[in-house]
């Protein structure tokens, strides 16, 4: 465990000084950009409004690559990612309340389609059921050619615009006031359905096919017949010996998959105009706040490496042939 995470770290390091430099790198600069929005508005003269775009921006392009690296790991080392360009914030305070949110429906989707998914792979492996296996293989084959974006588009246009049951955008309804109380946390519910359903609808087939495919190779085991043999009931040869056993590479893939949906939330998020890391970095993105940038990207690889980390954790204590001997 401890190489894990020594390898870890490695990889968050290097990862670090890849996204600085593939940031920096990227076409378009905010400064300029922002000169030429004076231009037209003020009727600056070009020195003059690029001056002003520097001092907005609380950035000078012209400073050598390697001084801001240099800067730039100084502030992280004291716990400071910079201020947004765009949002004239602390990136720490941006991150900090873009966090829960992603994590929420990363969360609850997750969950959803990984018990949902789990319990019907149980269910079509033991009953050896054509017509289910054939409705999932389809399933999958059709979800699972569809981008998750286009299955959002898709699910606003029928229940927010045609049936106009479900919001299409926002974290809450603007008059609601912030708080733990019933009904802030039941609008946040009610807010997050349609993010939720997107990604459990575009997940849950794997998890069934998944399951299932560790299932079938399962019912043949020896100690299954040996189970059958001694006359056990079906409830407890399917809970105890069957799904148990099927549980432990499904409970490491969670974690896994857990770390591949946060890195993929920013479409859907940008979408459903939901105000978690992936809304956040695409905006970023389109505005070239680079502190942005690399504080969204930043926490998305810290969330997939501790995924990974967890996996493996899990993977070495659910099975016992994969522990380090003391």
């Amino acid at each position: 465990m401890a190489n894990k995470i020594i390898r870890t770290i490695l990889t968050l390091l290097i990862s670090l000084v890849l996204v600085f430099f593939i940031v920096k790198a990227m076409p378009g600069d905010p400064v300029e950009t922002l000169t030429q929005q004076y231009i037209t508005a003020n009727k600056l003269p070009y020195d003059q409004a690029y001056e002003r775009a520097k001092v907005a921006l609380n950035y000078d392009p012209e400073t050598p690559v390697m001084e801001q690296f240099v800067t730039y790991i100084g502030q992280l080392c004291r716990g400071d990612m910079g201020q947004s360009m765009s949002y004239k914030d602390s990136v720490v305070n941006i991150v900090m309340g873009a966090l829960p949110w992603t994590l929420l429906v990363c969360s609850i989707s997750l969950l959803l389609s990984f018990a949902v998914g789990n319990i019907l792979g149980v269910f079509i492996a033991w009953k050896r059921s054509k017509v289910l296996d054939g409705i999932m293989t389809g399933y999958q084959a059709i979800f699972g050619s569809i981008p998750d974006y286009i299955v959002a588009y898709l699910l606003v246009a029928l229940f927010s615009i045609g049936l106009g049951i479900f919001p299409a955008r926002g974290a809450y309804d603007s008059n609601s006031t912030p708080g733990w109380n019933a009904t802030f946390i039941l609008d946040v519910l009610y807010h997050s359905v349609l993010p939720v359903l997107c990604y459990f609808l575009t997940t849950v087939a794997s998890w069934v096919m998944g399951m299932k495919a560790v299932c079938v190779g399962l019912l043949g085991e020896d100690y299954m017949n040996y189970a059958r043999a001694r006359g056990l009931s079906k409830k407890r040869i399917l809970f105890t010996y069957l799904g148990r056993n099927a549980m432990l590479p499904q409970i490491t893939s969670l974690a896994i998959s857990f770390g591949l949906m946060f890195g993929g939330s920013p479409v859907i998020e940008n979408l459903f105009v939901y105000p978690g890391v992936g809304y956040y970095l695409n905006s970023a993105i389109s505005r070239r706040d680079y502190p942005l940038m690399q504080g969204m990207f930043l926490m998305i690889i810290i969330i997939v490496l501790l995924s990974g980390l967890v996996a493996d954790f899990l993977n070495k204590r659910l099975n016992p042939r994969l522990r380090e001997k003391r």
